[in-house]
């Protein structure tokens, strides 16, 4: 546990003192980066929002099956 607590402290080291050597700033389109972001976004929530509601969807349904099995 030592060497892995060891490695975990060197790797920190290392990413903490990492300098980048060049740095380029490439001039964008505000507005177009906004839009790419908010179209991602909106993608990744929508996609969430299909997880989560099939899960709900057979959380009830087997909840409701086992109250229609209950009252038989």
């Amino acid at each position: 546990m030592k060497k892995v607590f060891a490695i975990l402290a060197i790797t920190a080291a290392f990413a903490a003192c990492n300098n980048a050597a060049e740095s380029t700033e490439a001039t964008t389109d505000s507005a177009a980066t906004t839009a790419t972001i908010d179209s991602a976004a909106s993608a990744a929530i929508d996609t969430a929002n299909k997880a989560i509601d099939s899960t709900v969807k057979a959380a009830t349904d087997s909840i409701a099956a086992k109250v229609d099995s209950v009252k038989k």
